[in-house]
């Protein structure tokens, strides 16, 4: 299937059967830092990260030289230079990156019709029907081909039978690789790997399989689903023994509906108040949330908006693993967005929004959900609304905040406190 060129990375041999292996996902190597050099190519090789100016900002994305030092994107830039003193900064573009990424995606829709846009980087493609390019190892090297001959970009592909499987080969074979995962070689490729390279299995999660001596994913596929259950919970336990077991339903899909859905409110009065801020953030995310489960719709993408006291408007932006309908994740996300900016100027307007929205239809959320108490809880809360009225129950901690302007509150007759 692949070999190892000493490090994590994994590349398909080229006599490897991907008949089988019919989705692929795509990913561009670094690709902000990767337009930047296109510019500087003689920086190519020493270590880069792309951040603003100022040494408040945060790092927009750092090329493979600078992540071997610990740099990664979201970081703030002093955090980057402490680890890299060394690393040369270039402004973002964003404008750049957006020409590019239609010029991939235009690539992508050449080879098949079948294309789902994870973002501006990134897609899962279907090329099951692709055949008069070739198979599917041959319509990856087609694709990373045309992207290095027509932008000068490079890409890494995973090919597999299920989408979570060919995003973990593209992962693996990064950079600059294809890693082909034939249908019958699924188990033996996933089983060796720890458990945190299963997706949703974050610190919390993880923590709890290793105490109970779950080490890797082969030990997640062996264990009884009962056991598995009683460590994570009964749906997040079924999920992972599916995954486990290179179990994965979803197909790649072409809809989407509205572009964003969004809440923002401008202050009486500029504010610097940490916790204010952080209450507005969690009043916008559930608002978000409740608008876009009442439209069947989830999304993948956060975003954080913020306008400060001499008009300067920033947005920055997160893409989840998977999409999500839960307010507490959409507010966990974007107030660590927030305080990852470490600016403490006055705020005049604050803004939450979802983006890359798709219809939810059962299967995108939370295959690996590490928050169904709290979609249980969300869920009861539309129930109680869609009975009583809004203004019923909200979070115990928006009771003190203040209106912003022209957003007036509601009364509060109950409140509660979600599951921890």
């Amino acid at each position: 299937m692949s070999k190892q060129d000493g490090r994590d990375r994994q590349v398909s041999a080229s006599s490897v059967d991907s008949s089988t292996a019919t989705i692929l996902h795509v990913d561009l190597d670094a690709f902000f830092a990767s337009v930047e050099l296109l510019d500087r190519p003689e920086l190519a090789h020493l270590p880069v990260i792309v951040a603003g100016k100022s040494m408040r900002s945060v790092v927009t994305a750092a090329n493979y030289p600078a992540r071997k030092y610990g740099v990664r994107s979201a970081i703030p830039l002093s955090q980057a230079l402490r680890l890299c003193p060394k690393a040369i900064v270039l402004e973002p573009h964003f404008e750049k990156y957006r020409h590019y990424s239609q010029l991939v995606m235009e690539i992508f829709d050449d080879v098949t019709p079948l294309v789902e846009r994870l973002g501006i980087d990134e897609a899962f493609l279907d090329v099951s029907g692709a055949g008069l390019i070739g198979n599917p190892a041959e319509v990856a090297a087609v694709i990373r081909r045309r992207v290095h001959e027509e932008t000068g970009l490079t890409c890494s592909v995973g090919a597999a039978s299920t989408k979570f499987v060919a995003k973990l080969a593209s992962g693996r074979a990064k950079p600059d690789g294809v890693l082909v995962v034939p249908a019958h070689q699924t188990l033996s490729f996933l089983h060796p790997l720890p458990v945190g390279a299963l997706w949703g299995v974050g610190a919390v999660t993880e923590e709890a399989l290793t105490r109970r001596g779950l080490r890797t994913i082969g030990d997640i596929a062996r264990s009884p689903l009962a056991a598995l259950q009683r460590a994570v919970g009964d749906a997040s336990g079924l999920k992972l023994h599916d995954l486990a077991n290179g179990r994965d339903p979803r197909s790649v899909t072409t809809a989407s509906v509205e572009k964003s859905v969004g809440h923002e409110v401008t202050f009486e009065q500029d504010t610097v108040d940490a916790d204010e801020l952080r209450r507005e953030l969690l009043r916008q995310a559930n608002a978000v949330a409740v608008r876009m489960r009442t439209a069947g719709w989830v999304g993948r993408t956060v975003v954080l908006k913020l306008r400060y006291d001499d008009f300067t408007t920033i947005t920055r932006s997160r893409t989840l693993a998977e999409s999500t309908d839960v307010g507490r994740r959409i507010y966990e996300e974007v107030r660590s967005i927030y305080e990852a900016l470490g600016r403490h100027n006055p705020v005049r307007l604050i803004g939450v929004r979802m983006e890359q929205l798709t219809e939810g239809d059962g299967q995108q959320i939370g295959l690996w959900d590490e928050d169904e108490d709290w979609r249980e809880a969300e869920d009861t809360i539309d129930a109680i609304t869609a009975r009583f009225g809004r203004g019923m129950l909200r979070p115990a901690s928006l009771l003190k905040a203040k209106a912003p302007r022209g957003d007036a509150q509601n009364a509060h007759r109950i409140d509660y406190e979600p599951p921890r």
